[in-house]
């Protein structure tokens, strides 16, 4: 079992007080904000892995709908980045039941797709996607979007 520590390190805020945040929570707010990138097409997916870490985030990687799903649940990434057509659980199957949960409802989605007809567009839209971008696309477009919902770190 690994060994959590009750340390808490505490601050003087002048309208409330004294705050006390556990070690971990410190700690986790320190680490870059994790995207989370669900796509099958194991090329675009290590591009947009080395464009988001060149950025400064921190990334988690899936090919398929139902491993995203694991992740988001548990790992808690700011951001997800999913494909529309993957195995086990498409896109918009994945973006619906992500926003369906209260423990995941308020995770930002941007979905790549190769389907950008406006119906294609506005369907992306109706299952909770705040982004919709439609390949091929340039990574800097992919880095501007991610950056707009979940601002990187100064570097």
């Amino acid at each position: 079992m690994p060994h959590t520590s009750t340390t808490a390190l505490t601050f003087s805020d002048a309208h409330s007080g004294v705050l006390s945040w556990p070690v971990e929570a410190w700690a986790a707010a320190l680490l870059p904000p994790t995207v989370l990138i669900a796509e099958d097409d194991a090329e675009l997916r290590d591009l947009m892995v080395a464009e988001l870490q060149e950025a400064g985030y921190r990334t988690l990687v899936t090919d398929n709908g139902r491993a995203a799903m694991a992740l988001a649940v548990n790992e808690h990434p700011q951001l997800v980045v999913l494909d529309v057509s993957m195995p086990g659980l498409d896109g918009l199957g994945f973006c619906y039941e992500l926003h369906s949960s209260p423990q995941t409802a308020h995770i930002p989605v941007i979905i790549v797709s190769g389907r950008g007809s406006p119906s294609d567009m506005d369907l992306g839209r109706m299952v909770g996607a705040e982004d919709y971008l439609v390949k091929p696309f340039a990574p800097a477009d992919l880095v501007a979007r991610v950056q707009r919902l979940v601002p990187a770190p100064i570097l």
